[in-house]
């Protein structure tokens, strides 16, 4: 059974339900950033993190599906290259960013600096996407490489520009 580590609350932030995000400000957030969501601990001192990877601006703005669903074939792949011990790489609904989950105890610099490694990467694409026929995907015709080259360099000038924290 894993159990979660407590993580400073204020009176602001006091936990109000169960899903992480839901808990948080939206309204006083600045993306792009890079927040620590959750990390659990199990029995054994297994440690599983997880991290807001957000490029849109909560409630101002969104990516469309193909470019998310396009985001996440190339990150999904090509963030296995950076980090050992990935769990997932998955959209939020509201479709401004994604959950990136991996095992250990991991920073937000951490993850940020070798998520920006393969942003920069994305950012510049120019091969096919991995994964993207038919045998290999649920929705192989919902793909937008230039809708997704265009978020991940707005996501890489923005955590250069103001840095990866959400409280800007």
């Amino acid at each position: 059974m894993a159990e979660e580590v407590a993580t400073e609350k204020t009176e602001e932030t006091k936990k109000k339900y169960n899903v992480d995000s839901f808990n948080l400000d939206h309204t006083k957030v600045t993306a792009p950033f890079v927040r620590l969501a959750a990390k659990k601990v199990g029995r054994k001192g297994d440690v599983v993190t997880k991290f807001d990877i957000r490029f849109c601006q909560p409630n101002k703005e969104c990516m469309t599906t193909g470019a998310i669903h396009t985001l996440e074939h190339l990150v999904a792949e090509y963030i296995r290259d950076e980090l050992k011990g990935v769990i997932d790489f998955s959209p939020m609904g509201c479709r401004t960013g994604f959950y990136f989950t991996i095992w250990g105890d991991h920073d937000e610099a951490y993850i940020a600096e070798h998520m920006m490694n393969v942003l920069k990467k994305v950012a510049v694409w120019d091969k096919p996407i991995p994964a993207a026929t038919e045998k290999e995907c649920g929705n192989y015709r919902d793909h937008d490489l230039e809708g997704a080259k265009k978020w991940a360099a707005k996501w890489v000038e923005g955590i250069e520009k103001t840095g990866y924290n959400c409280y800007k």
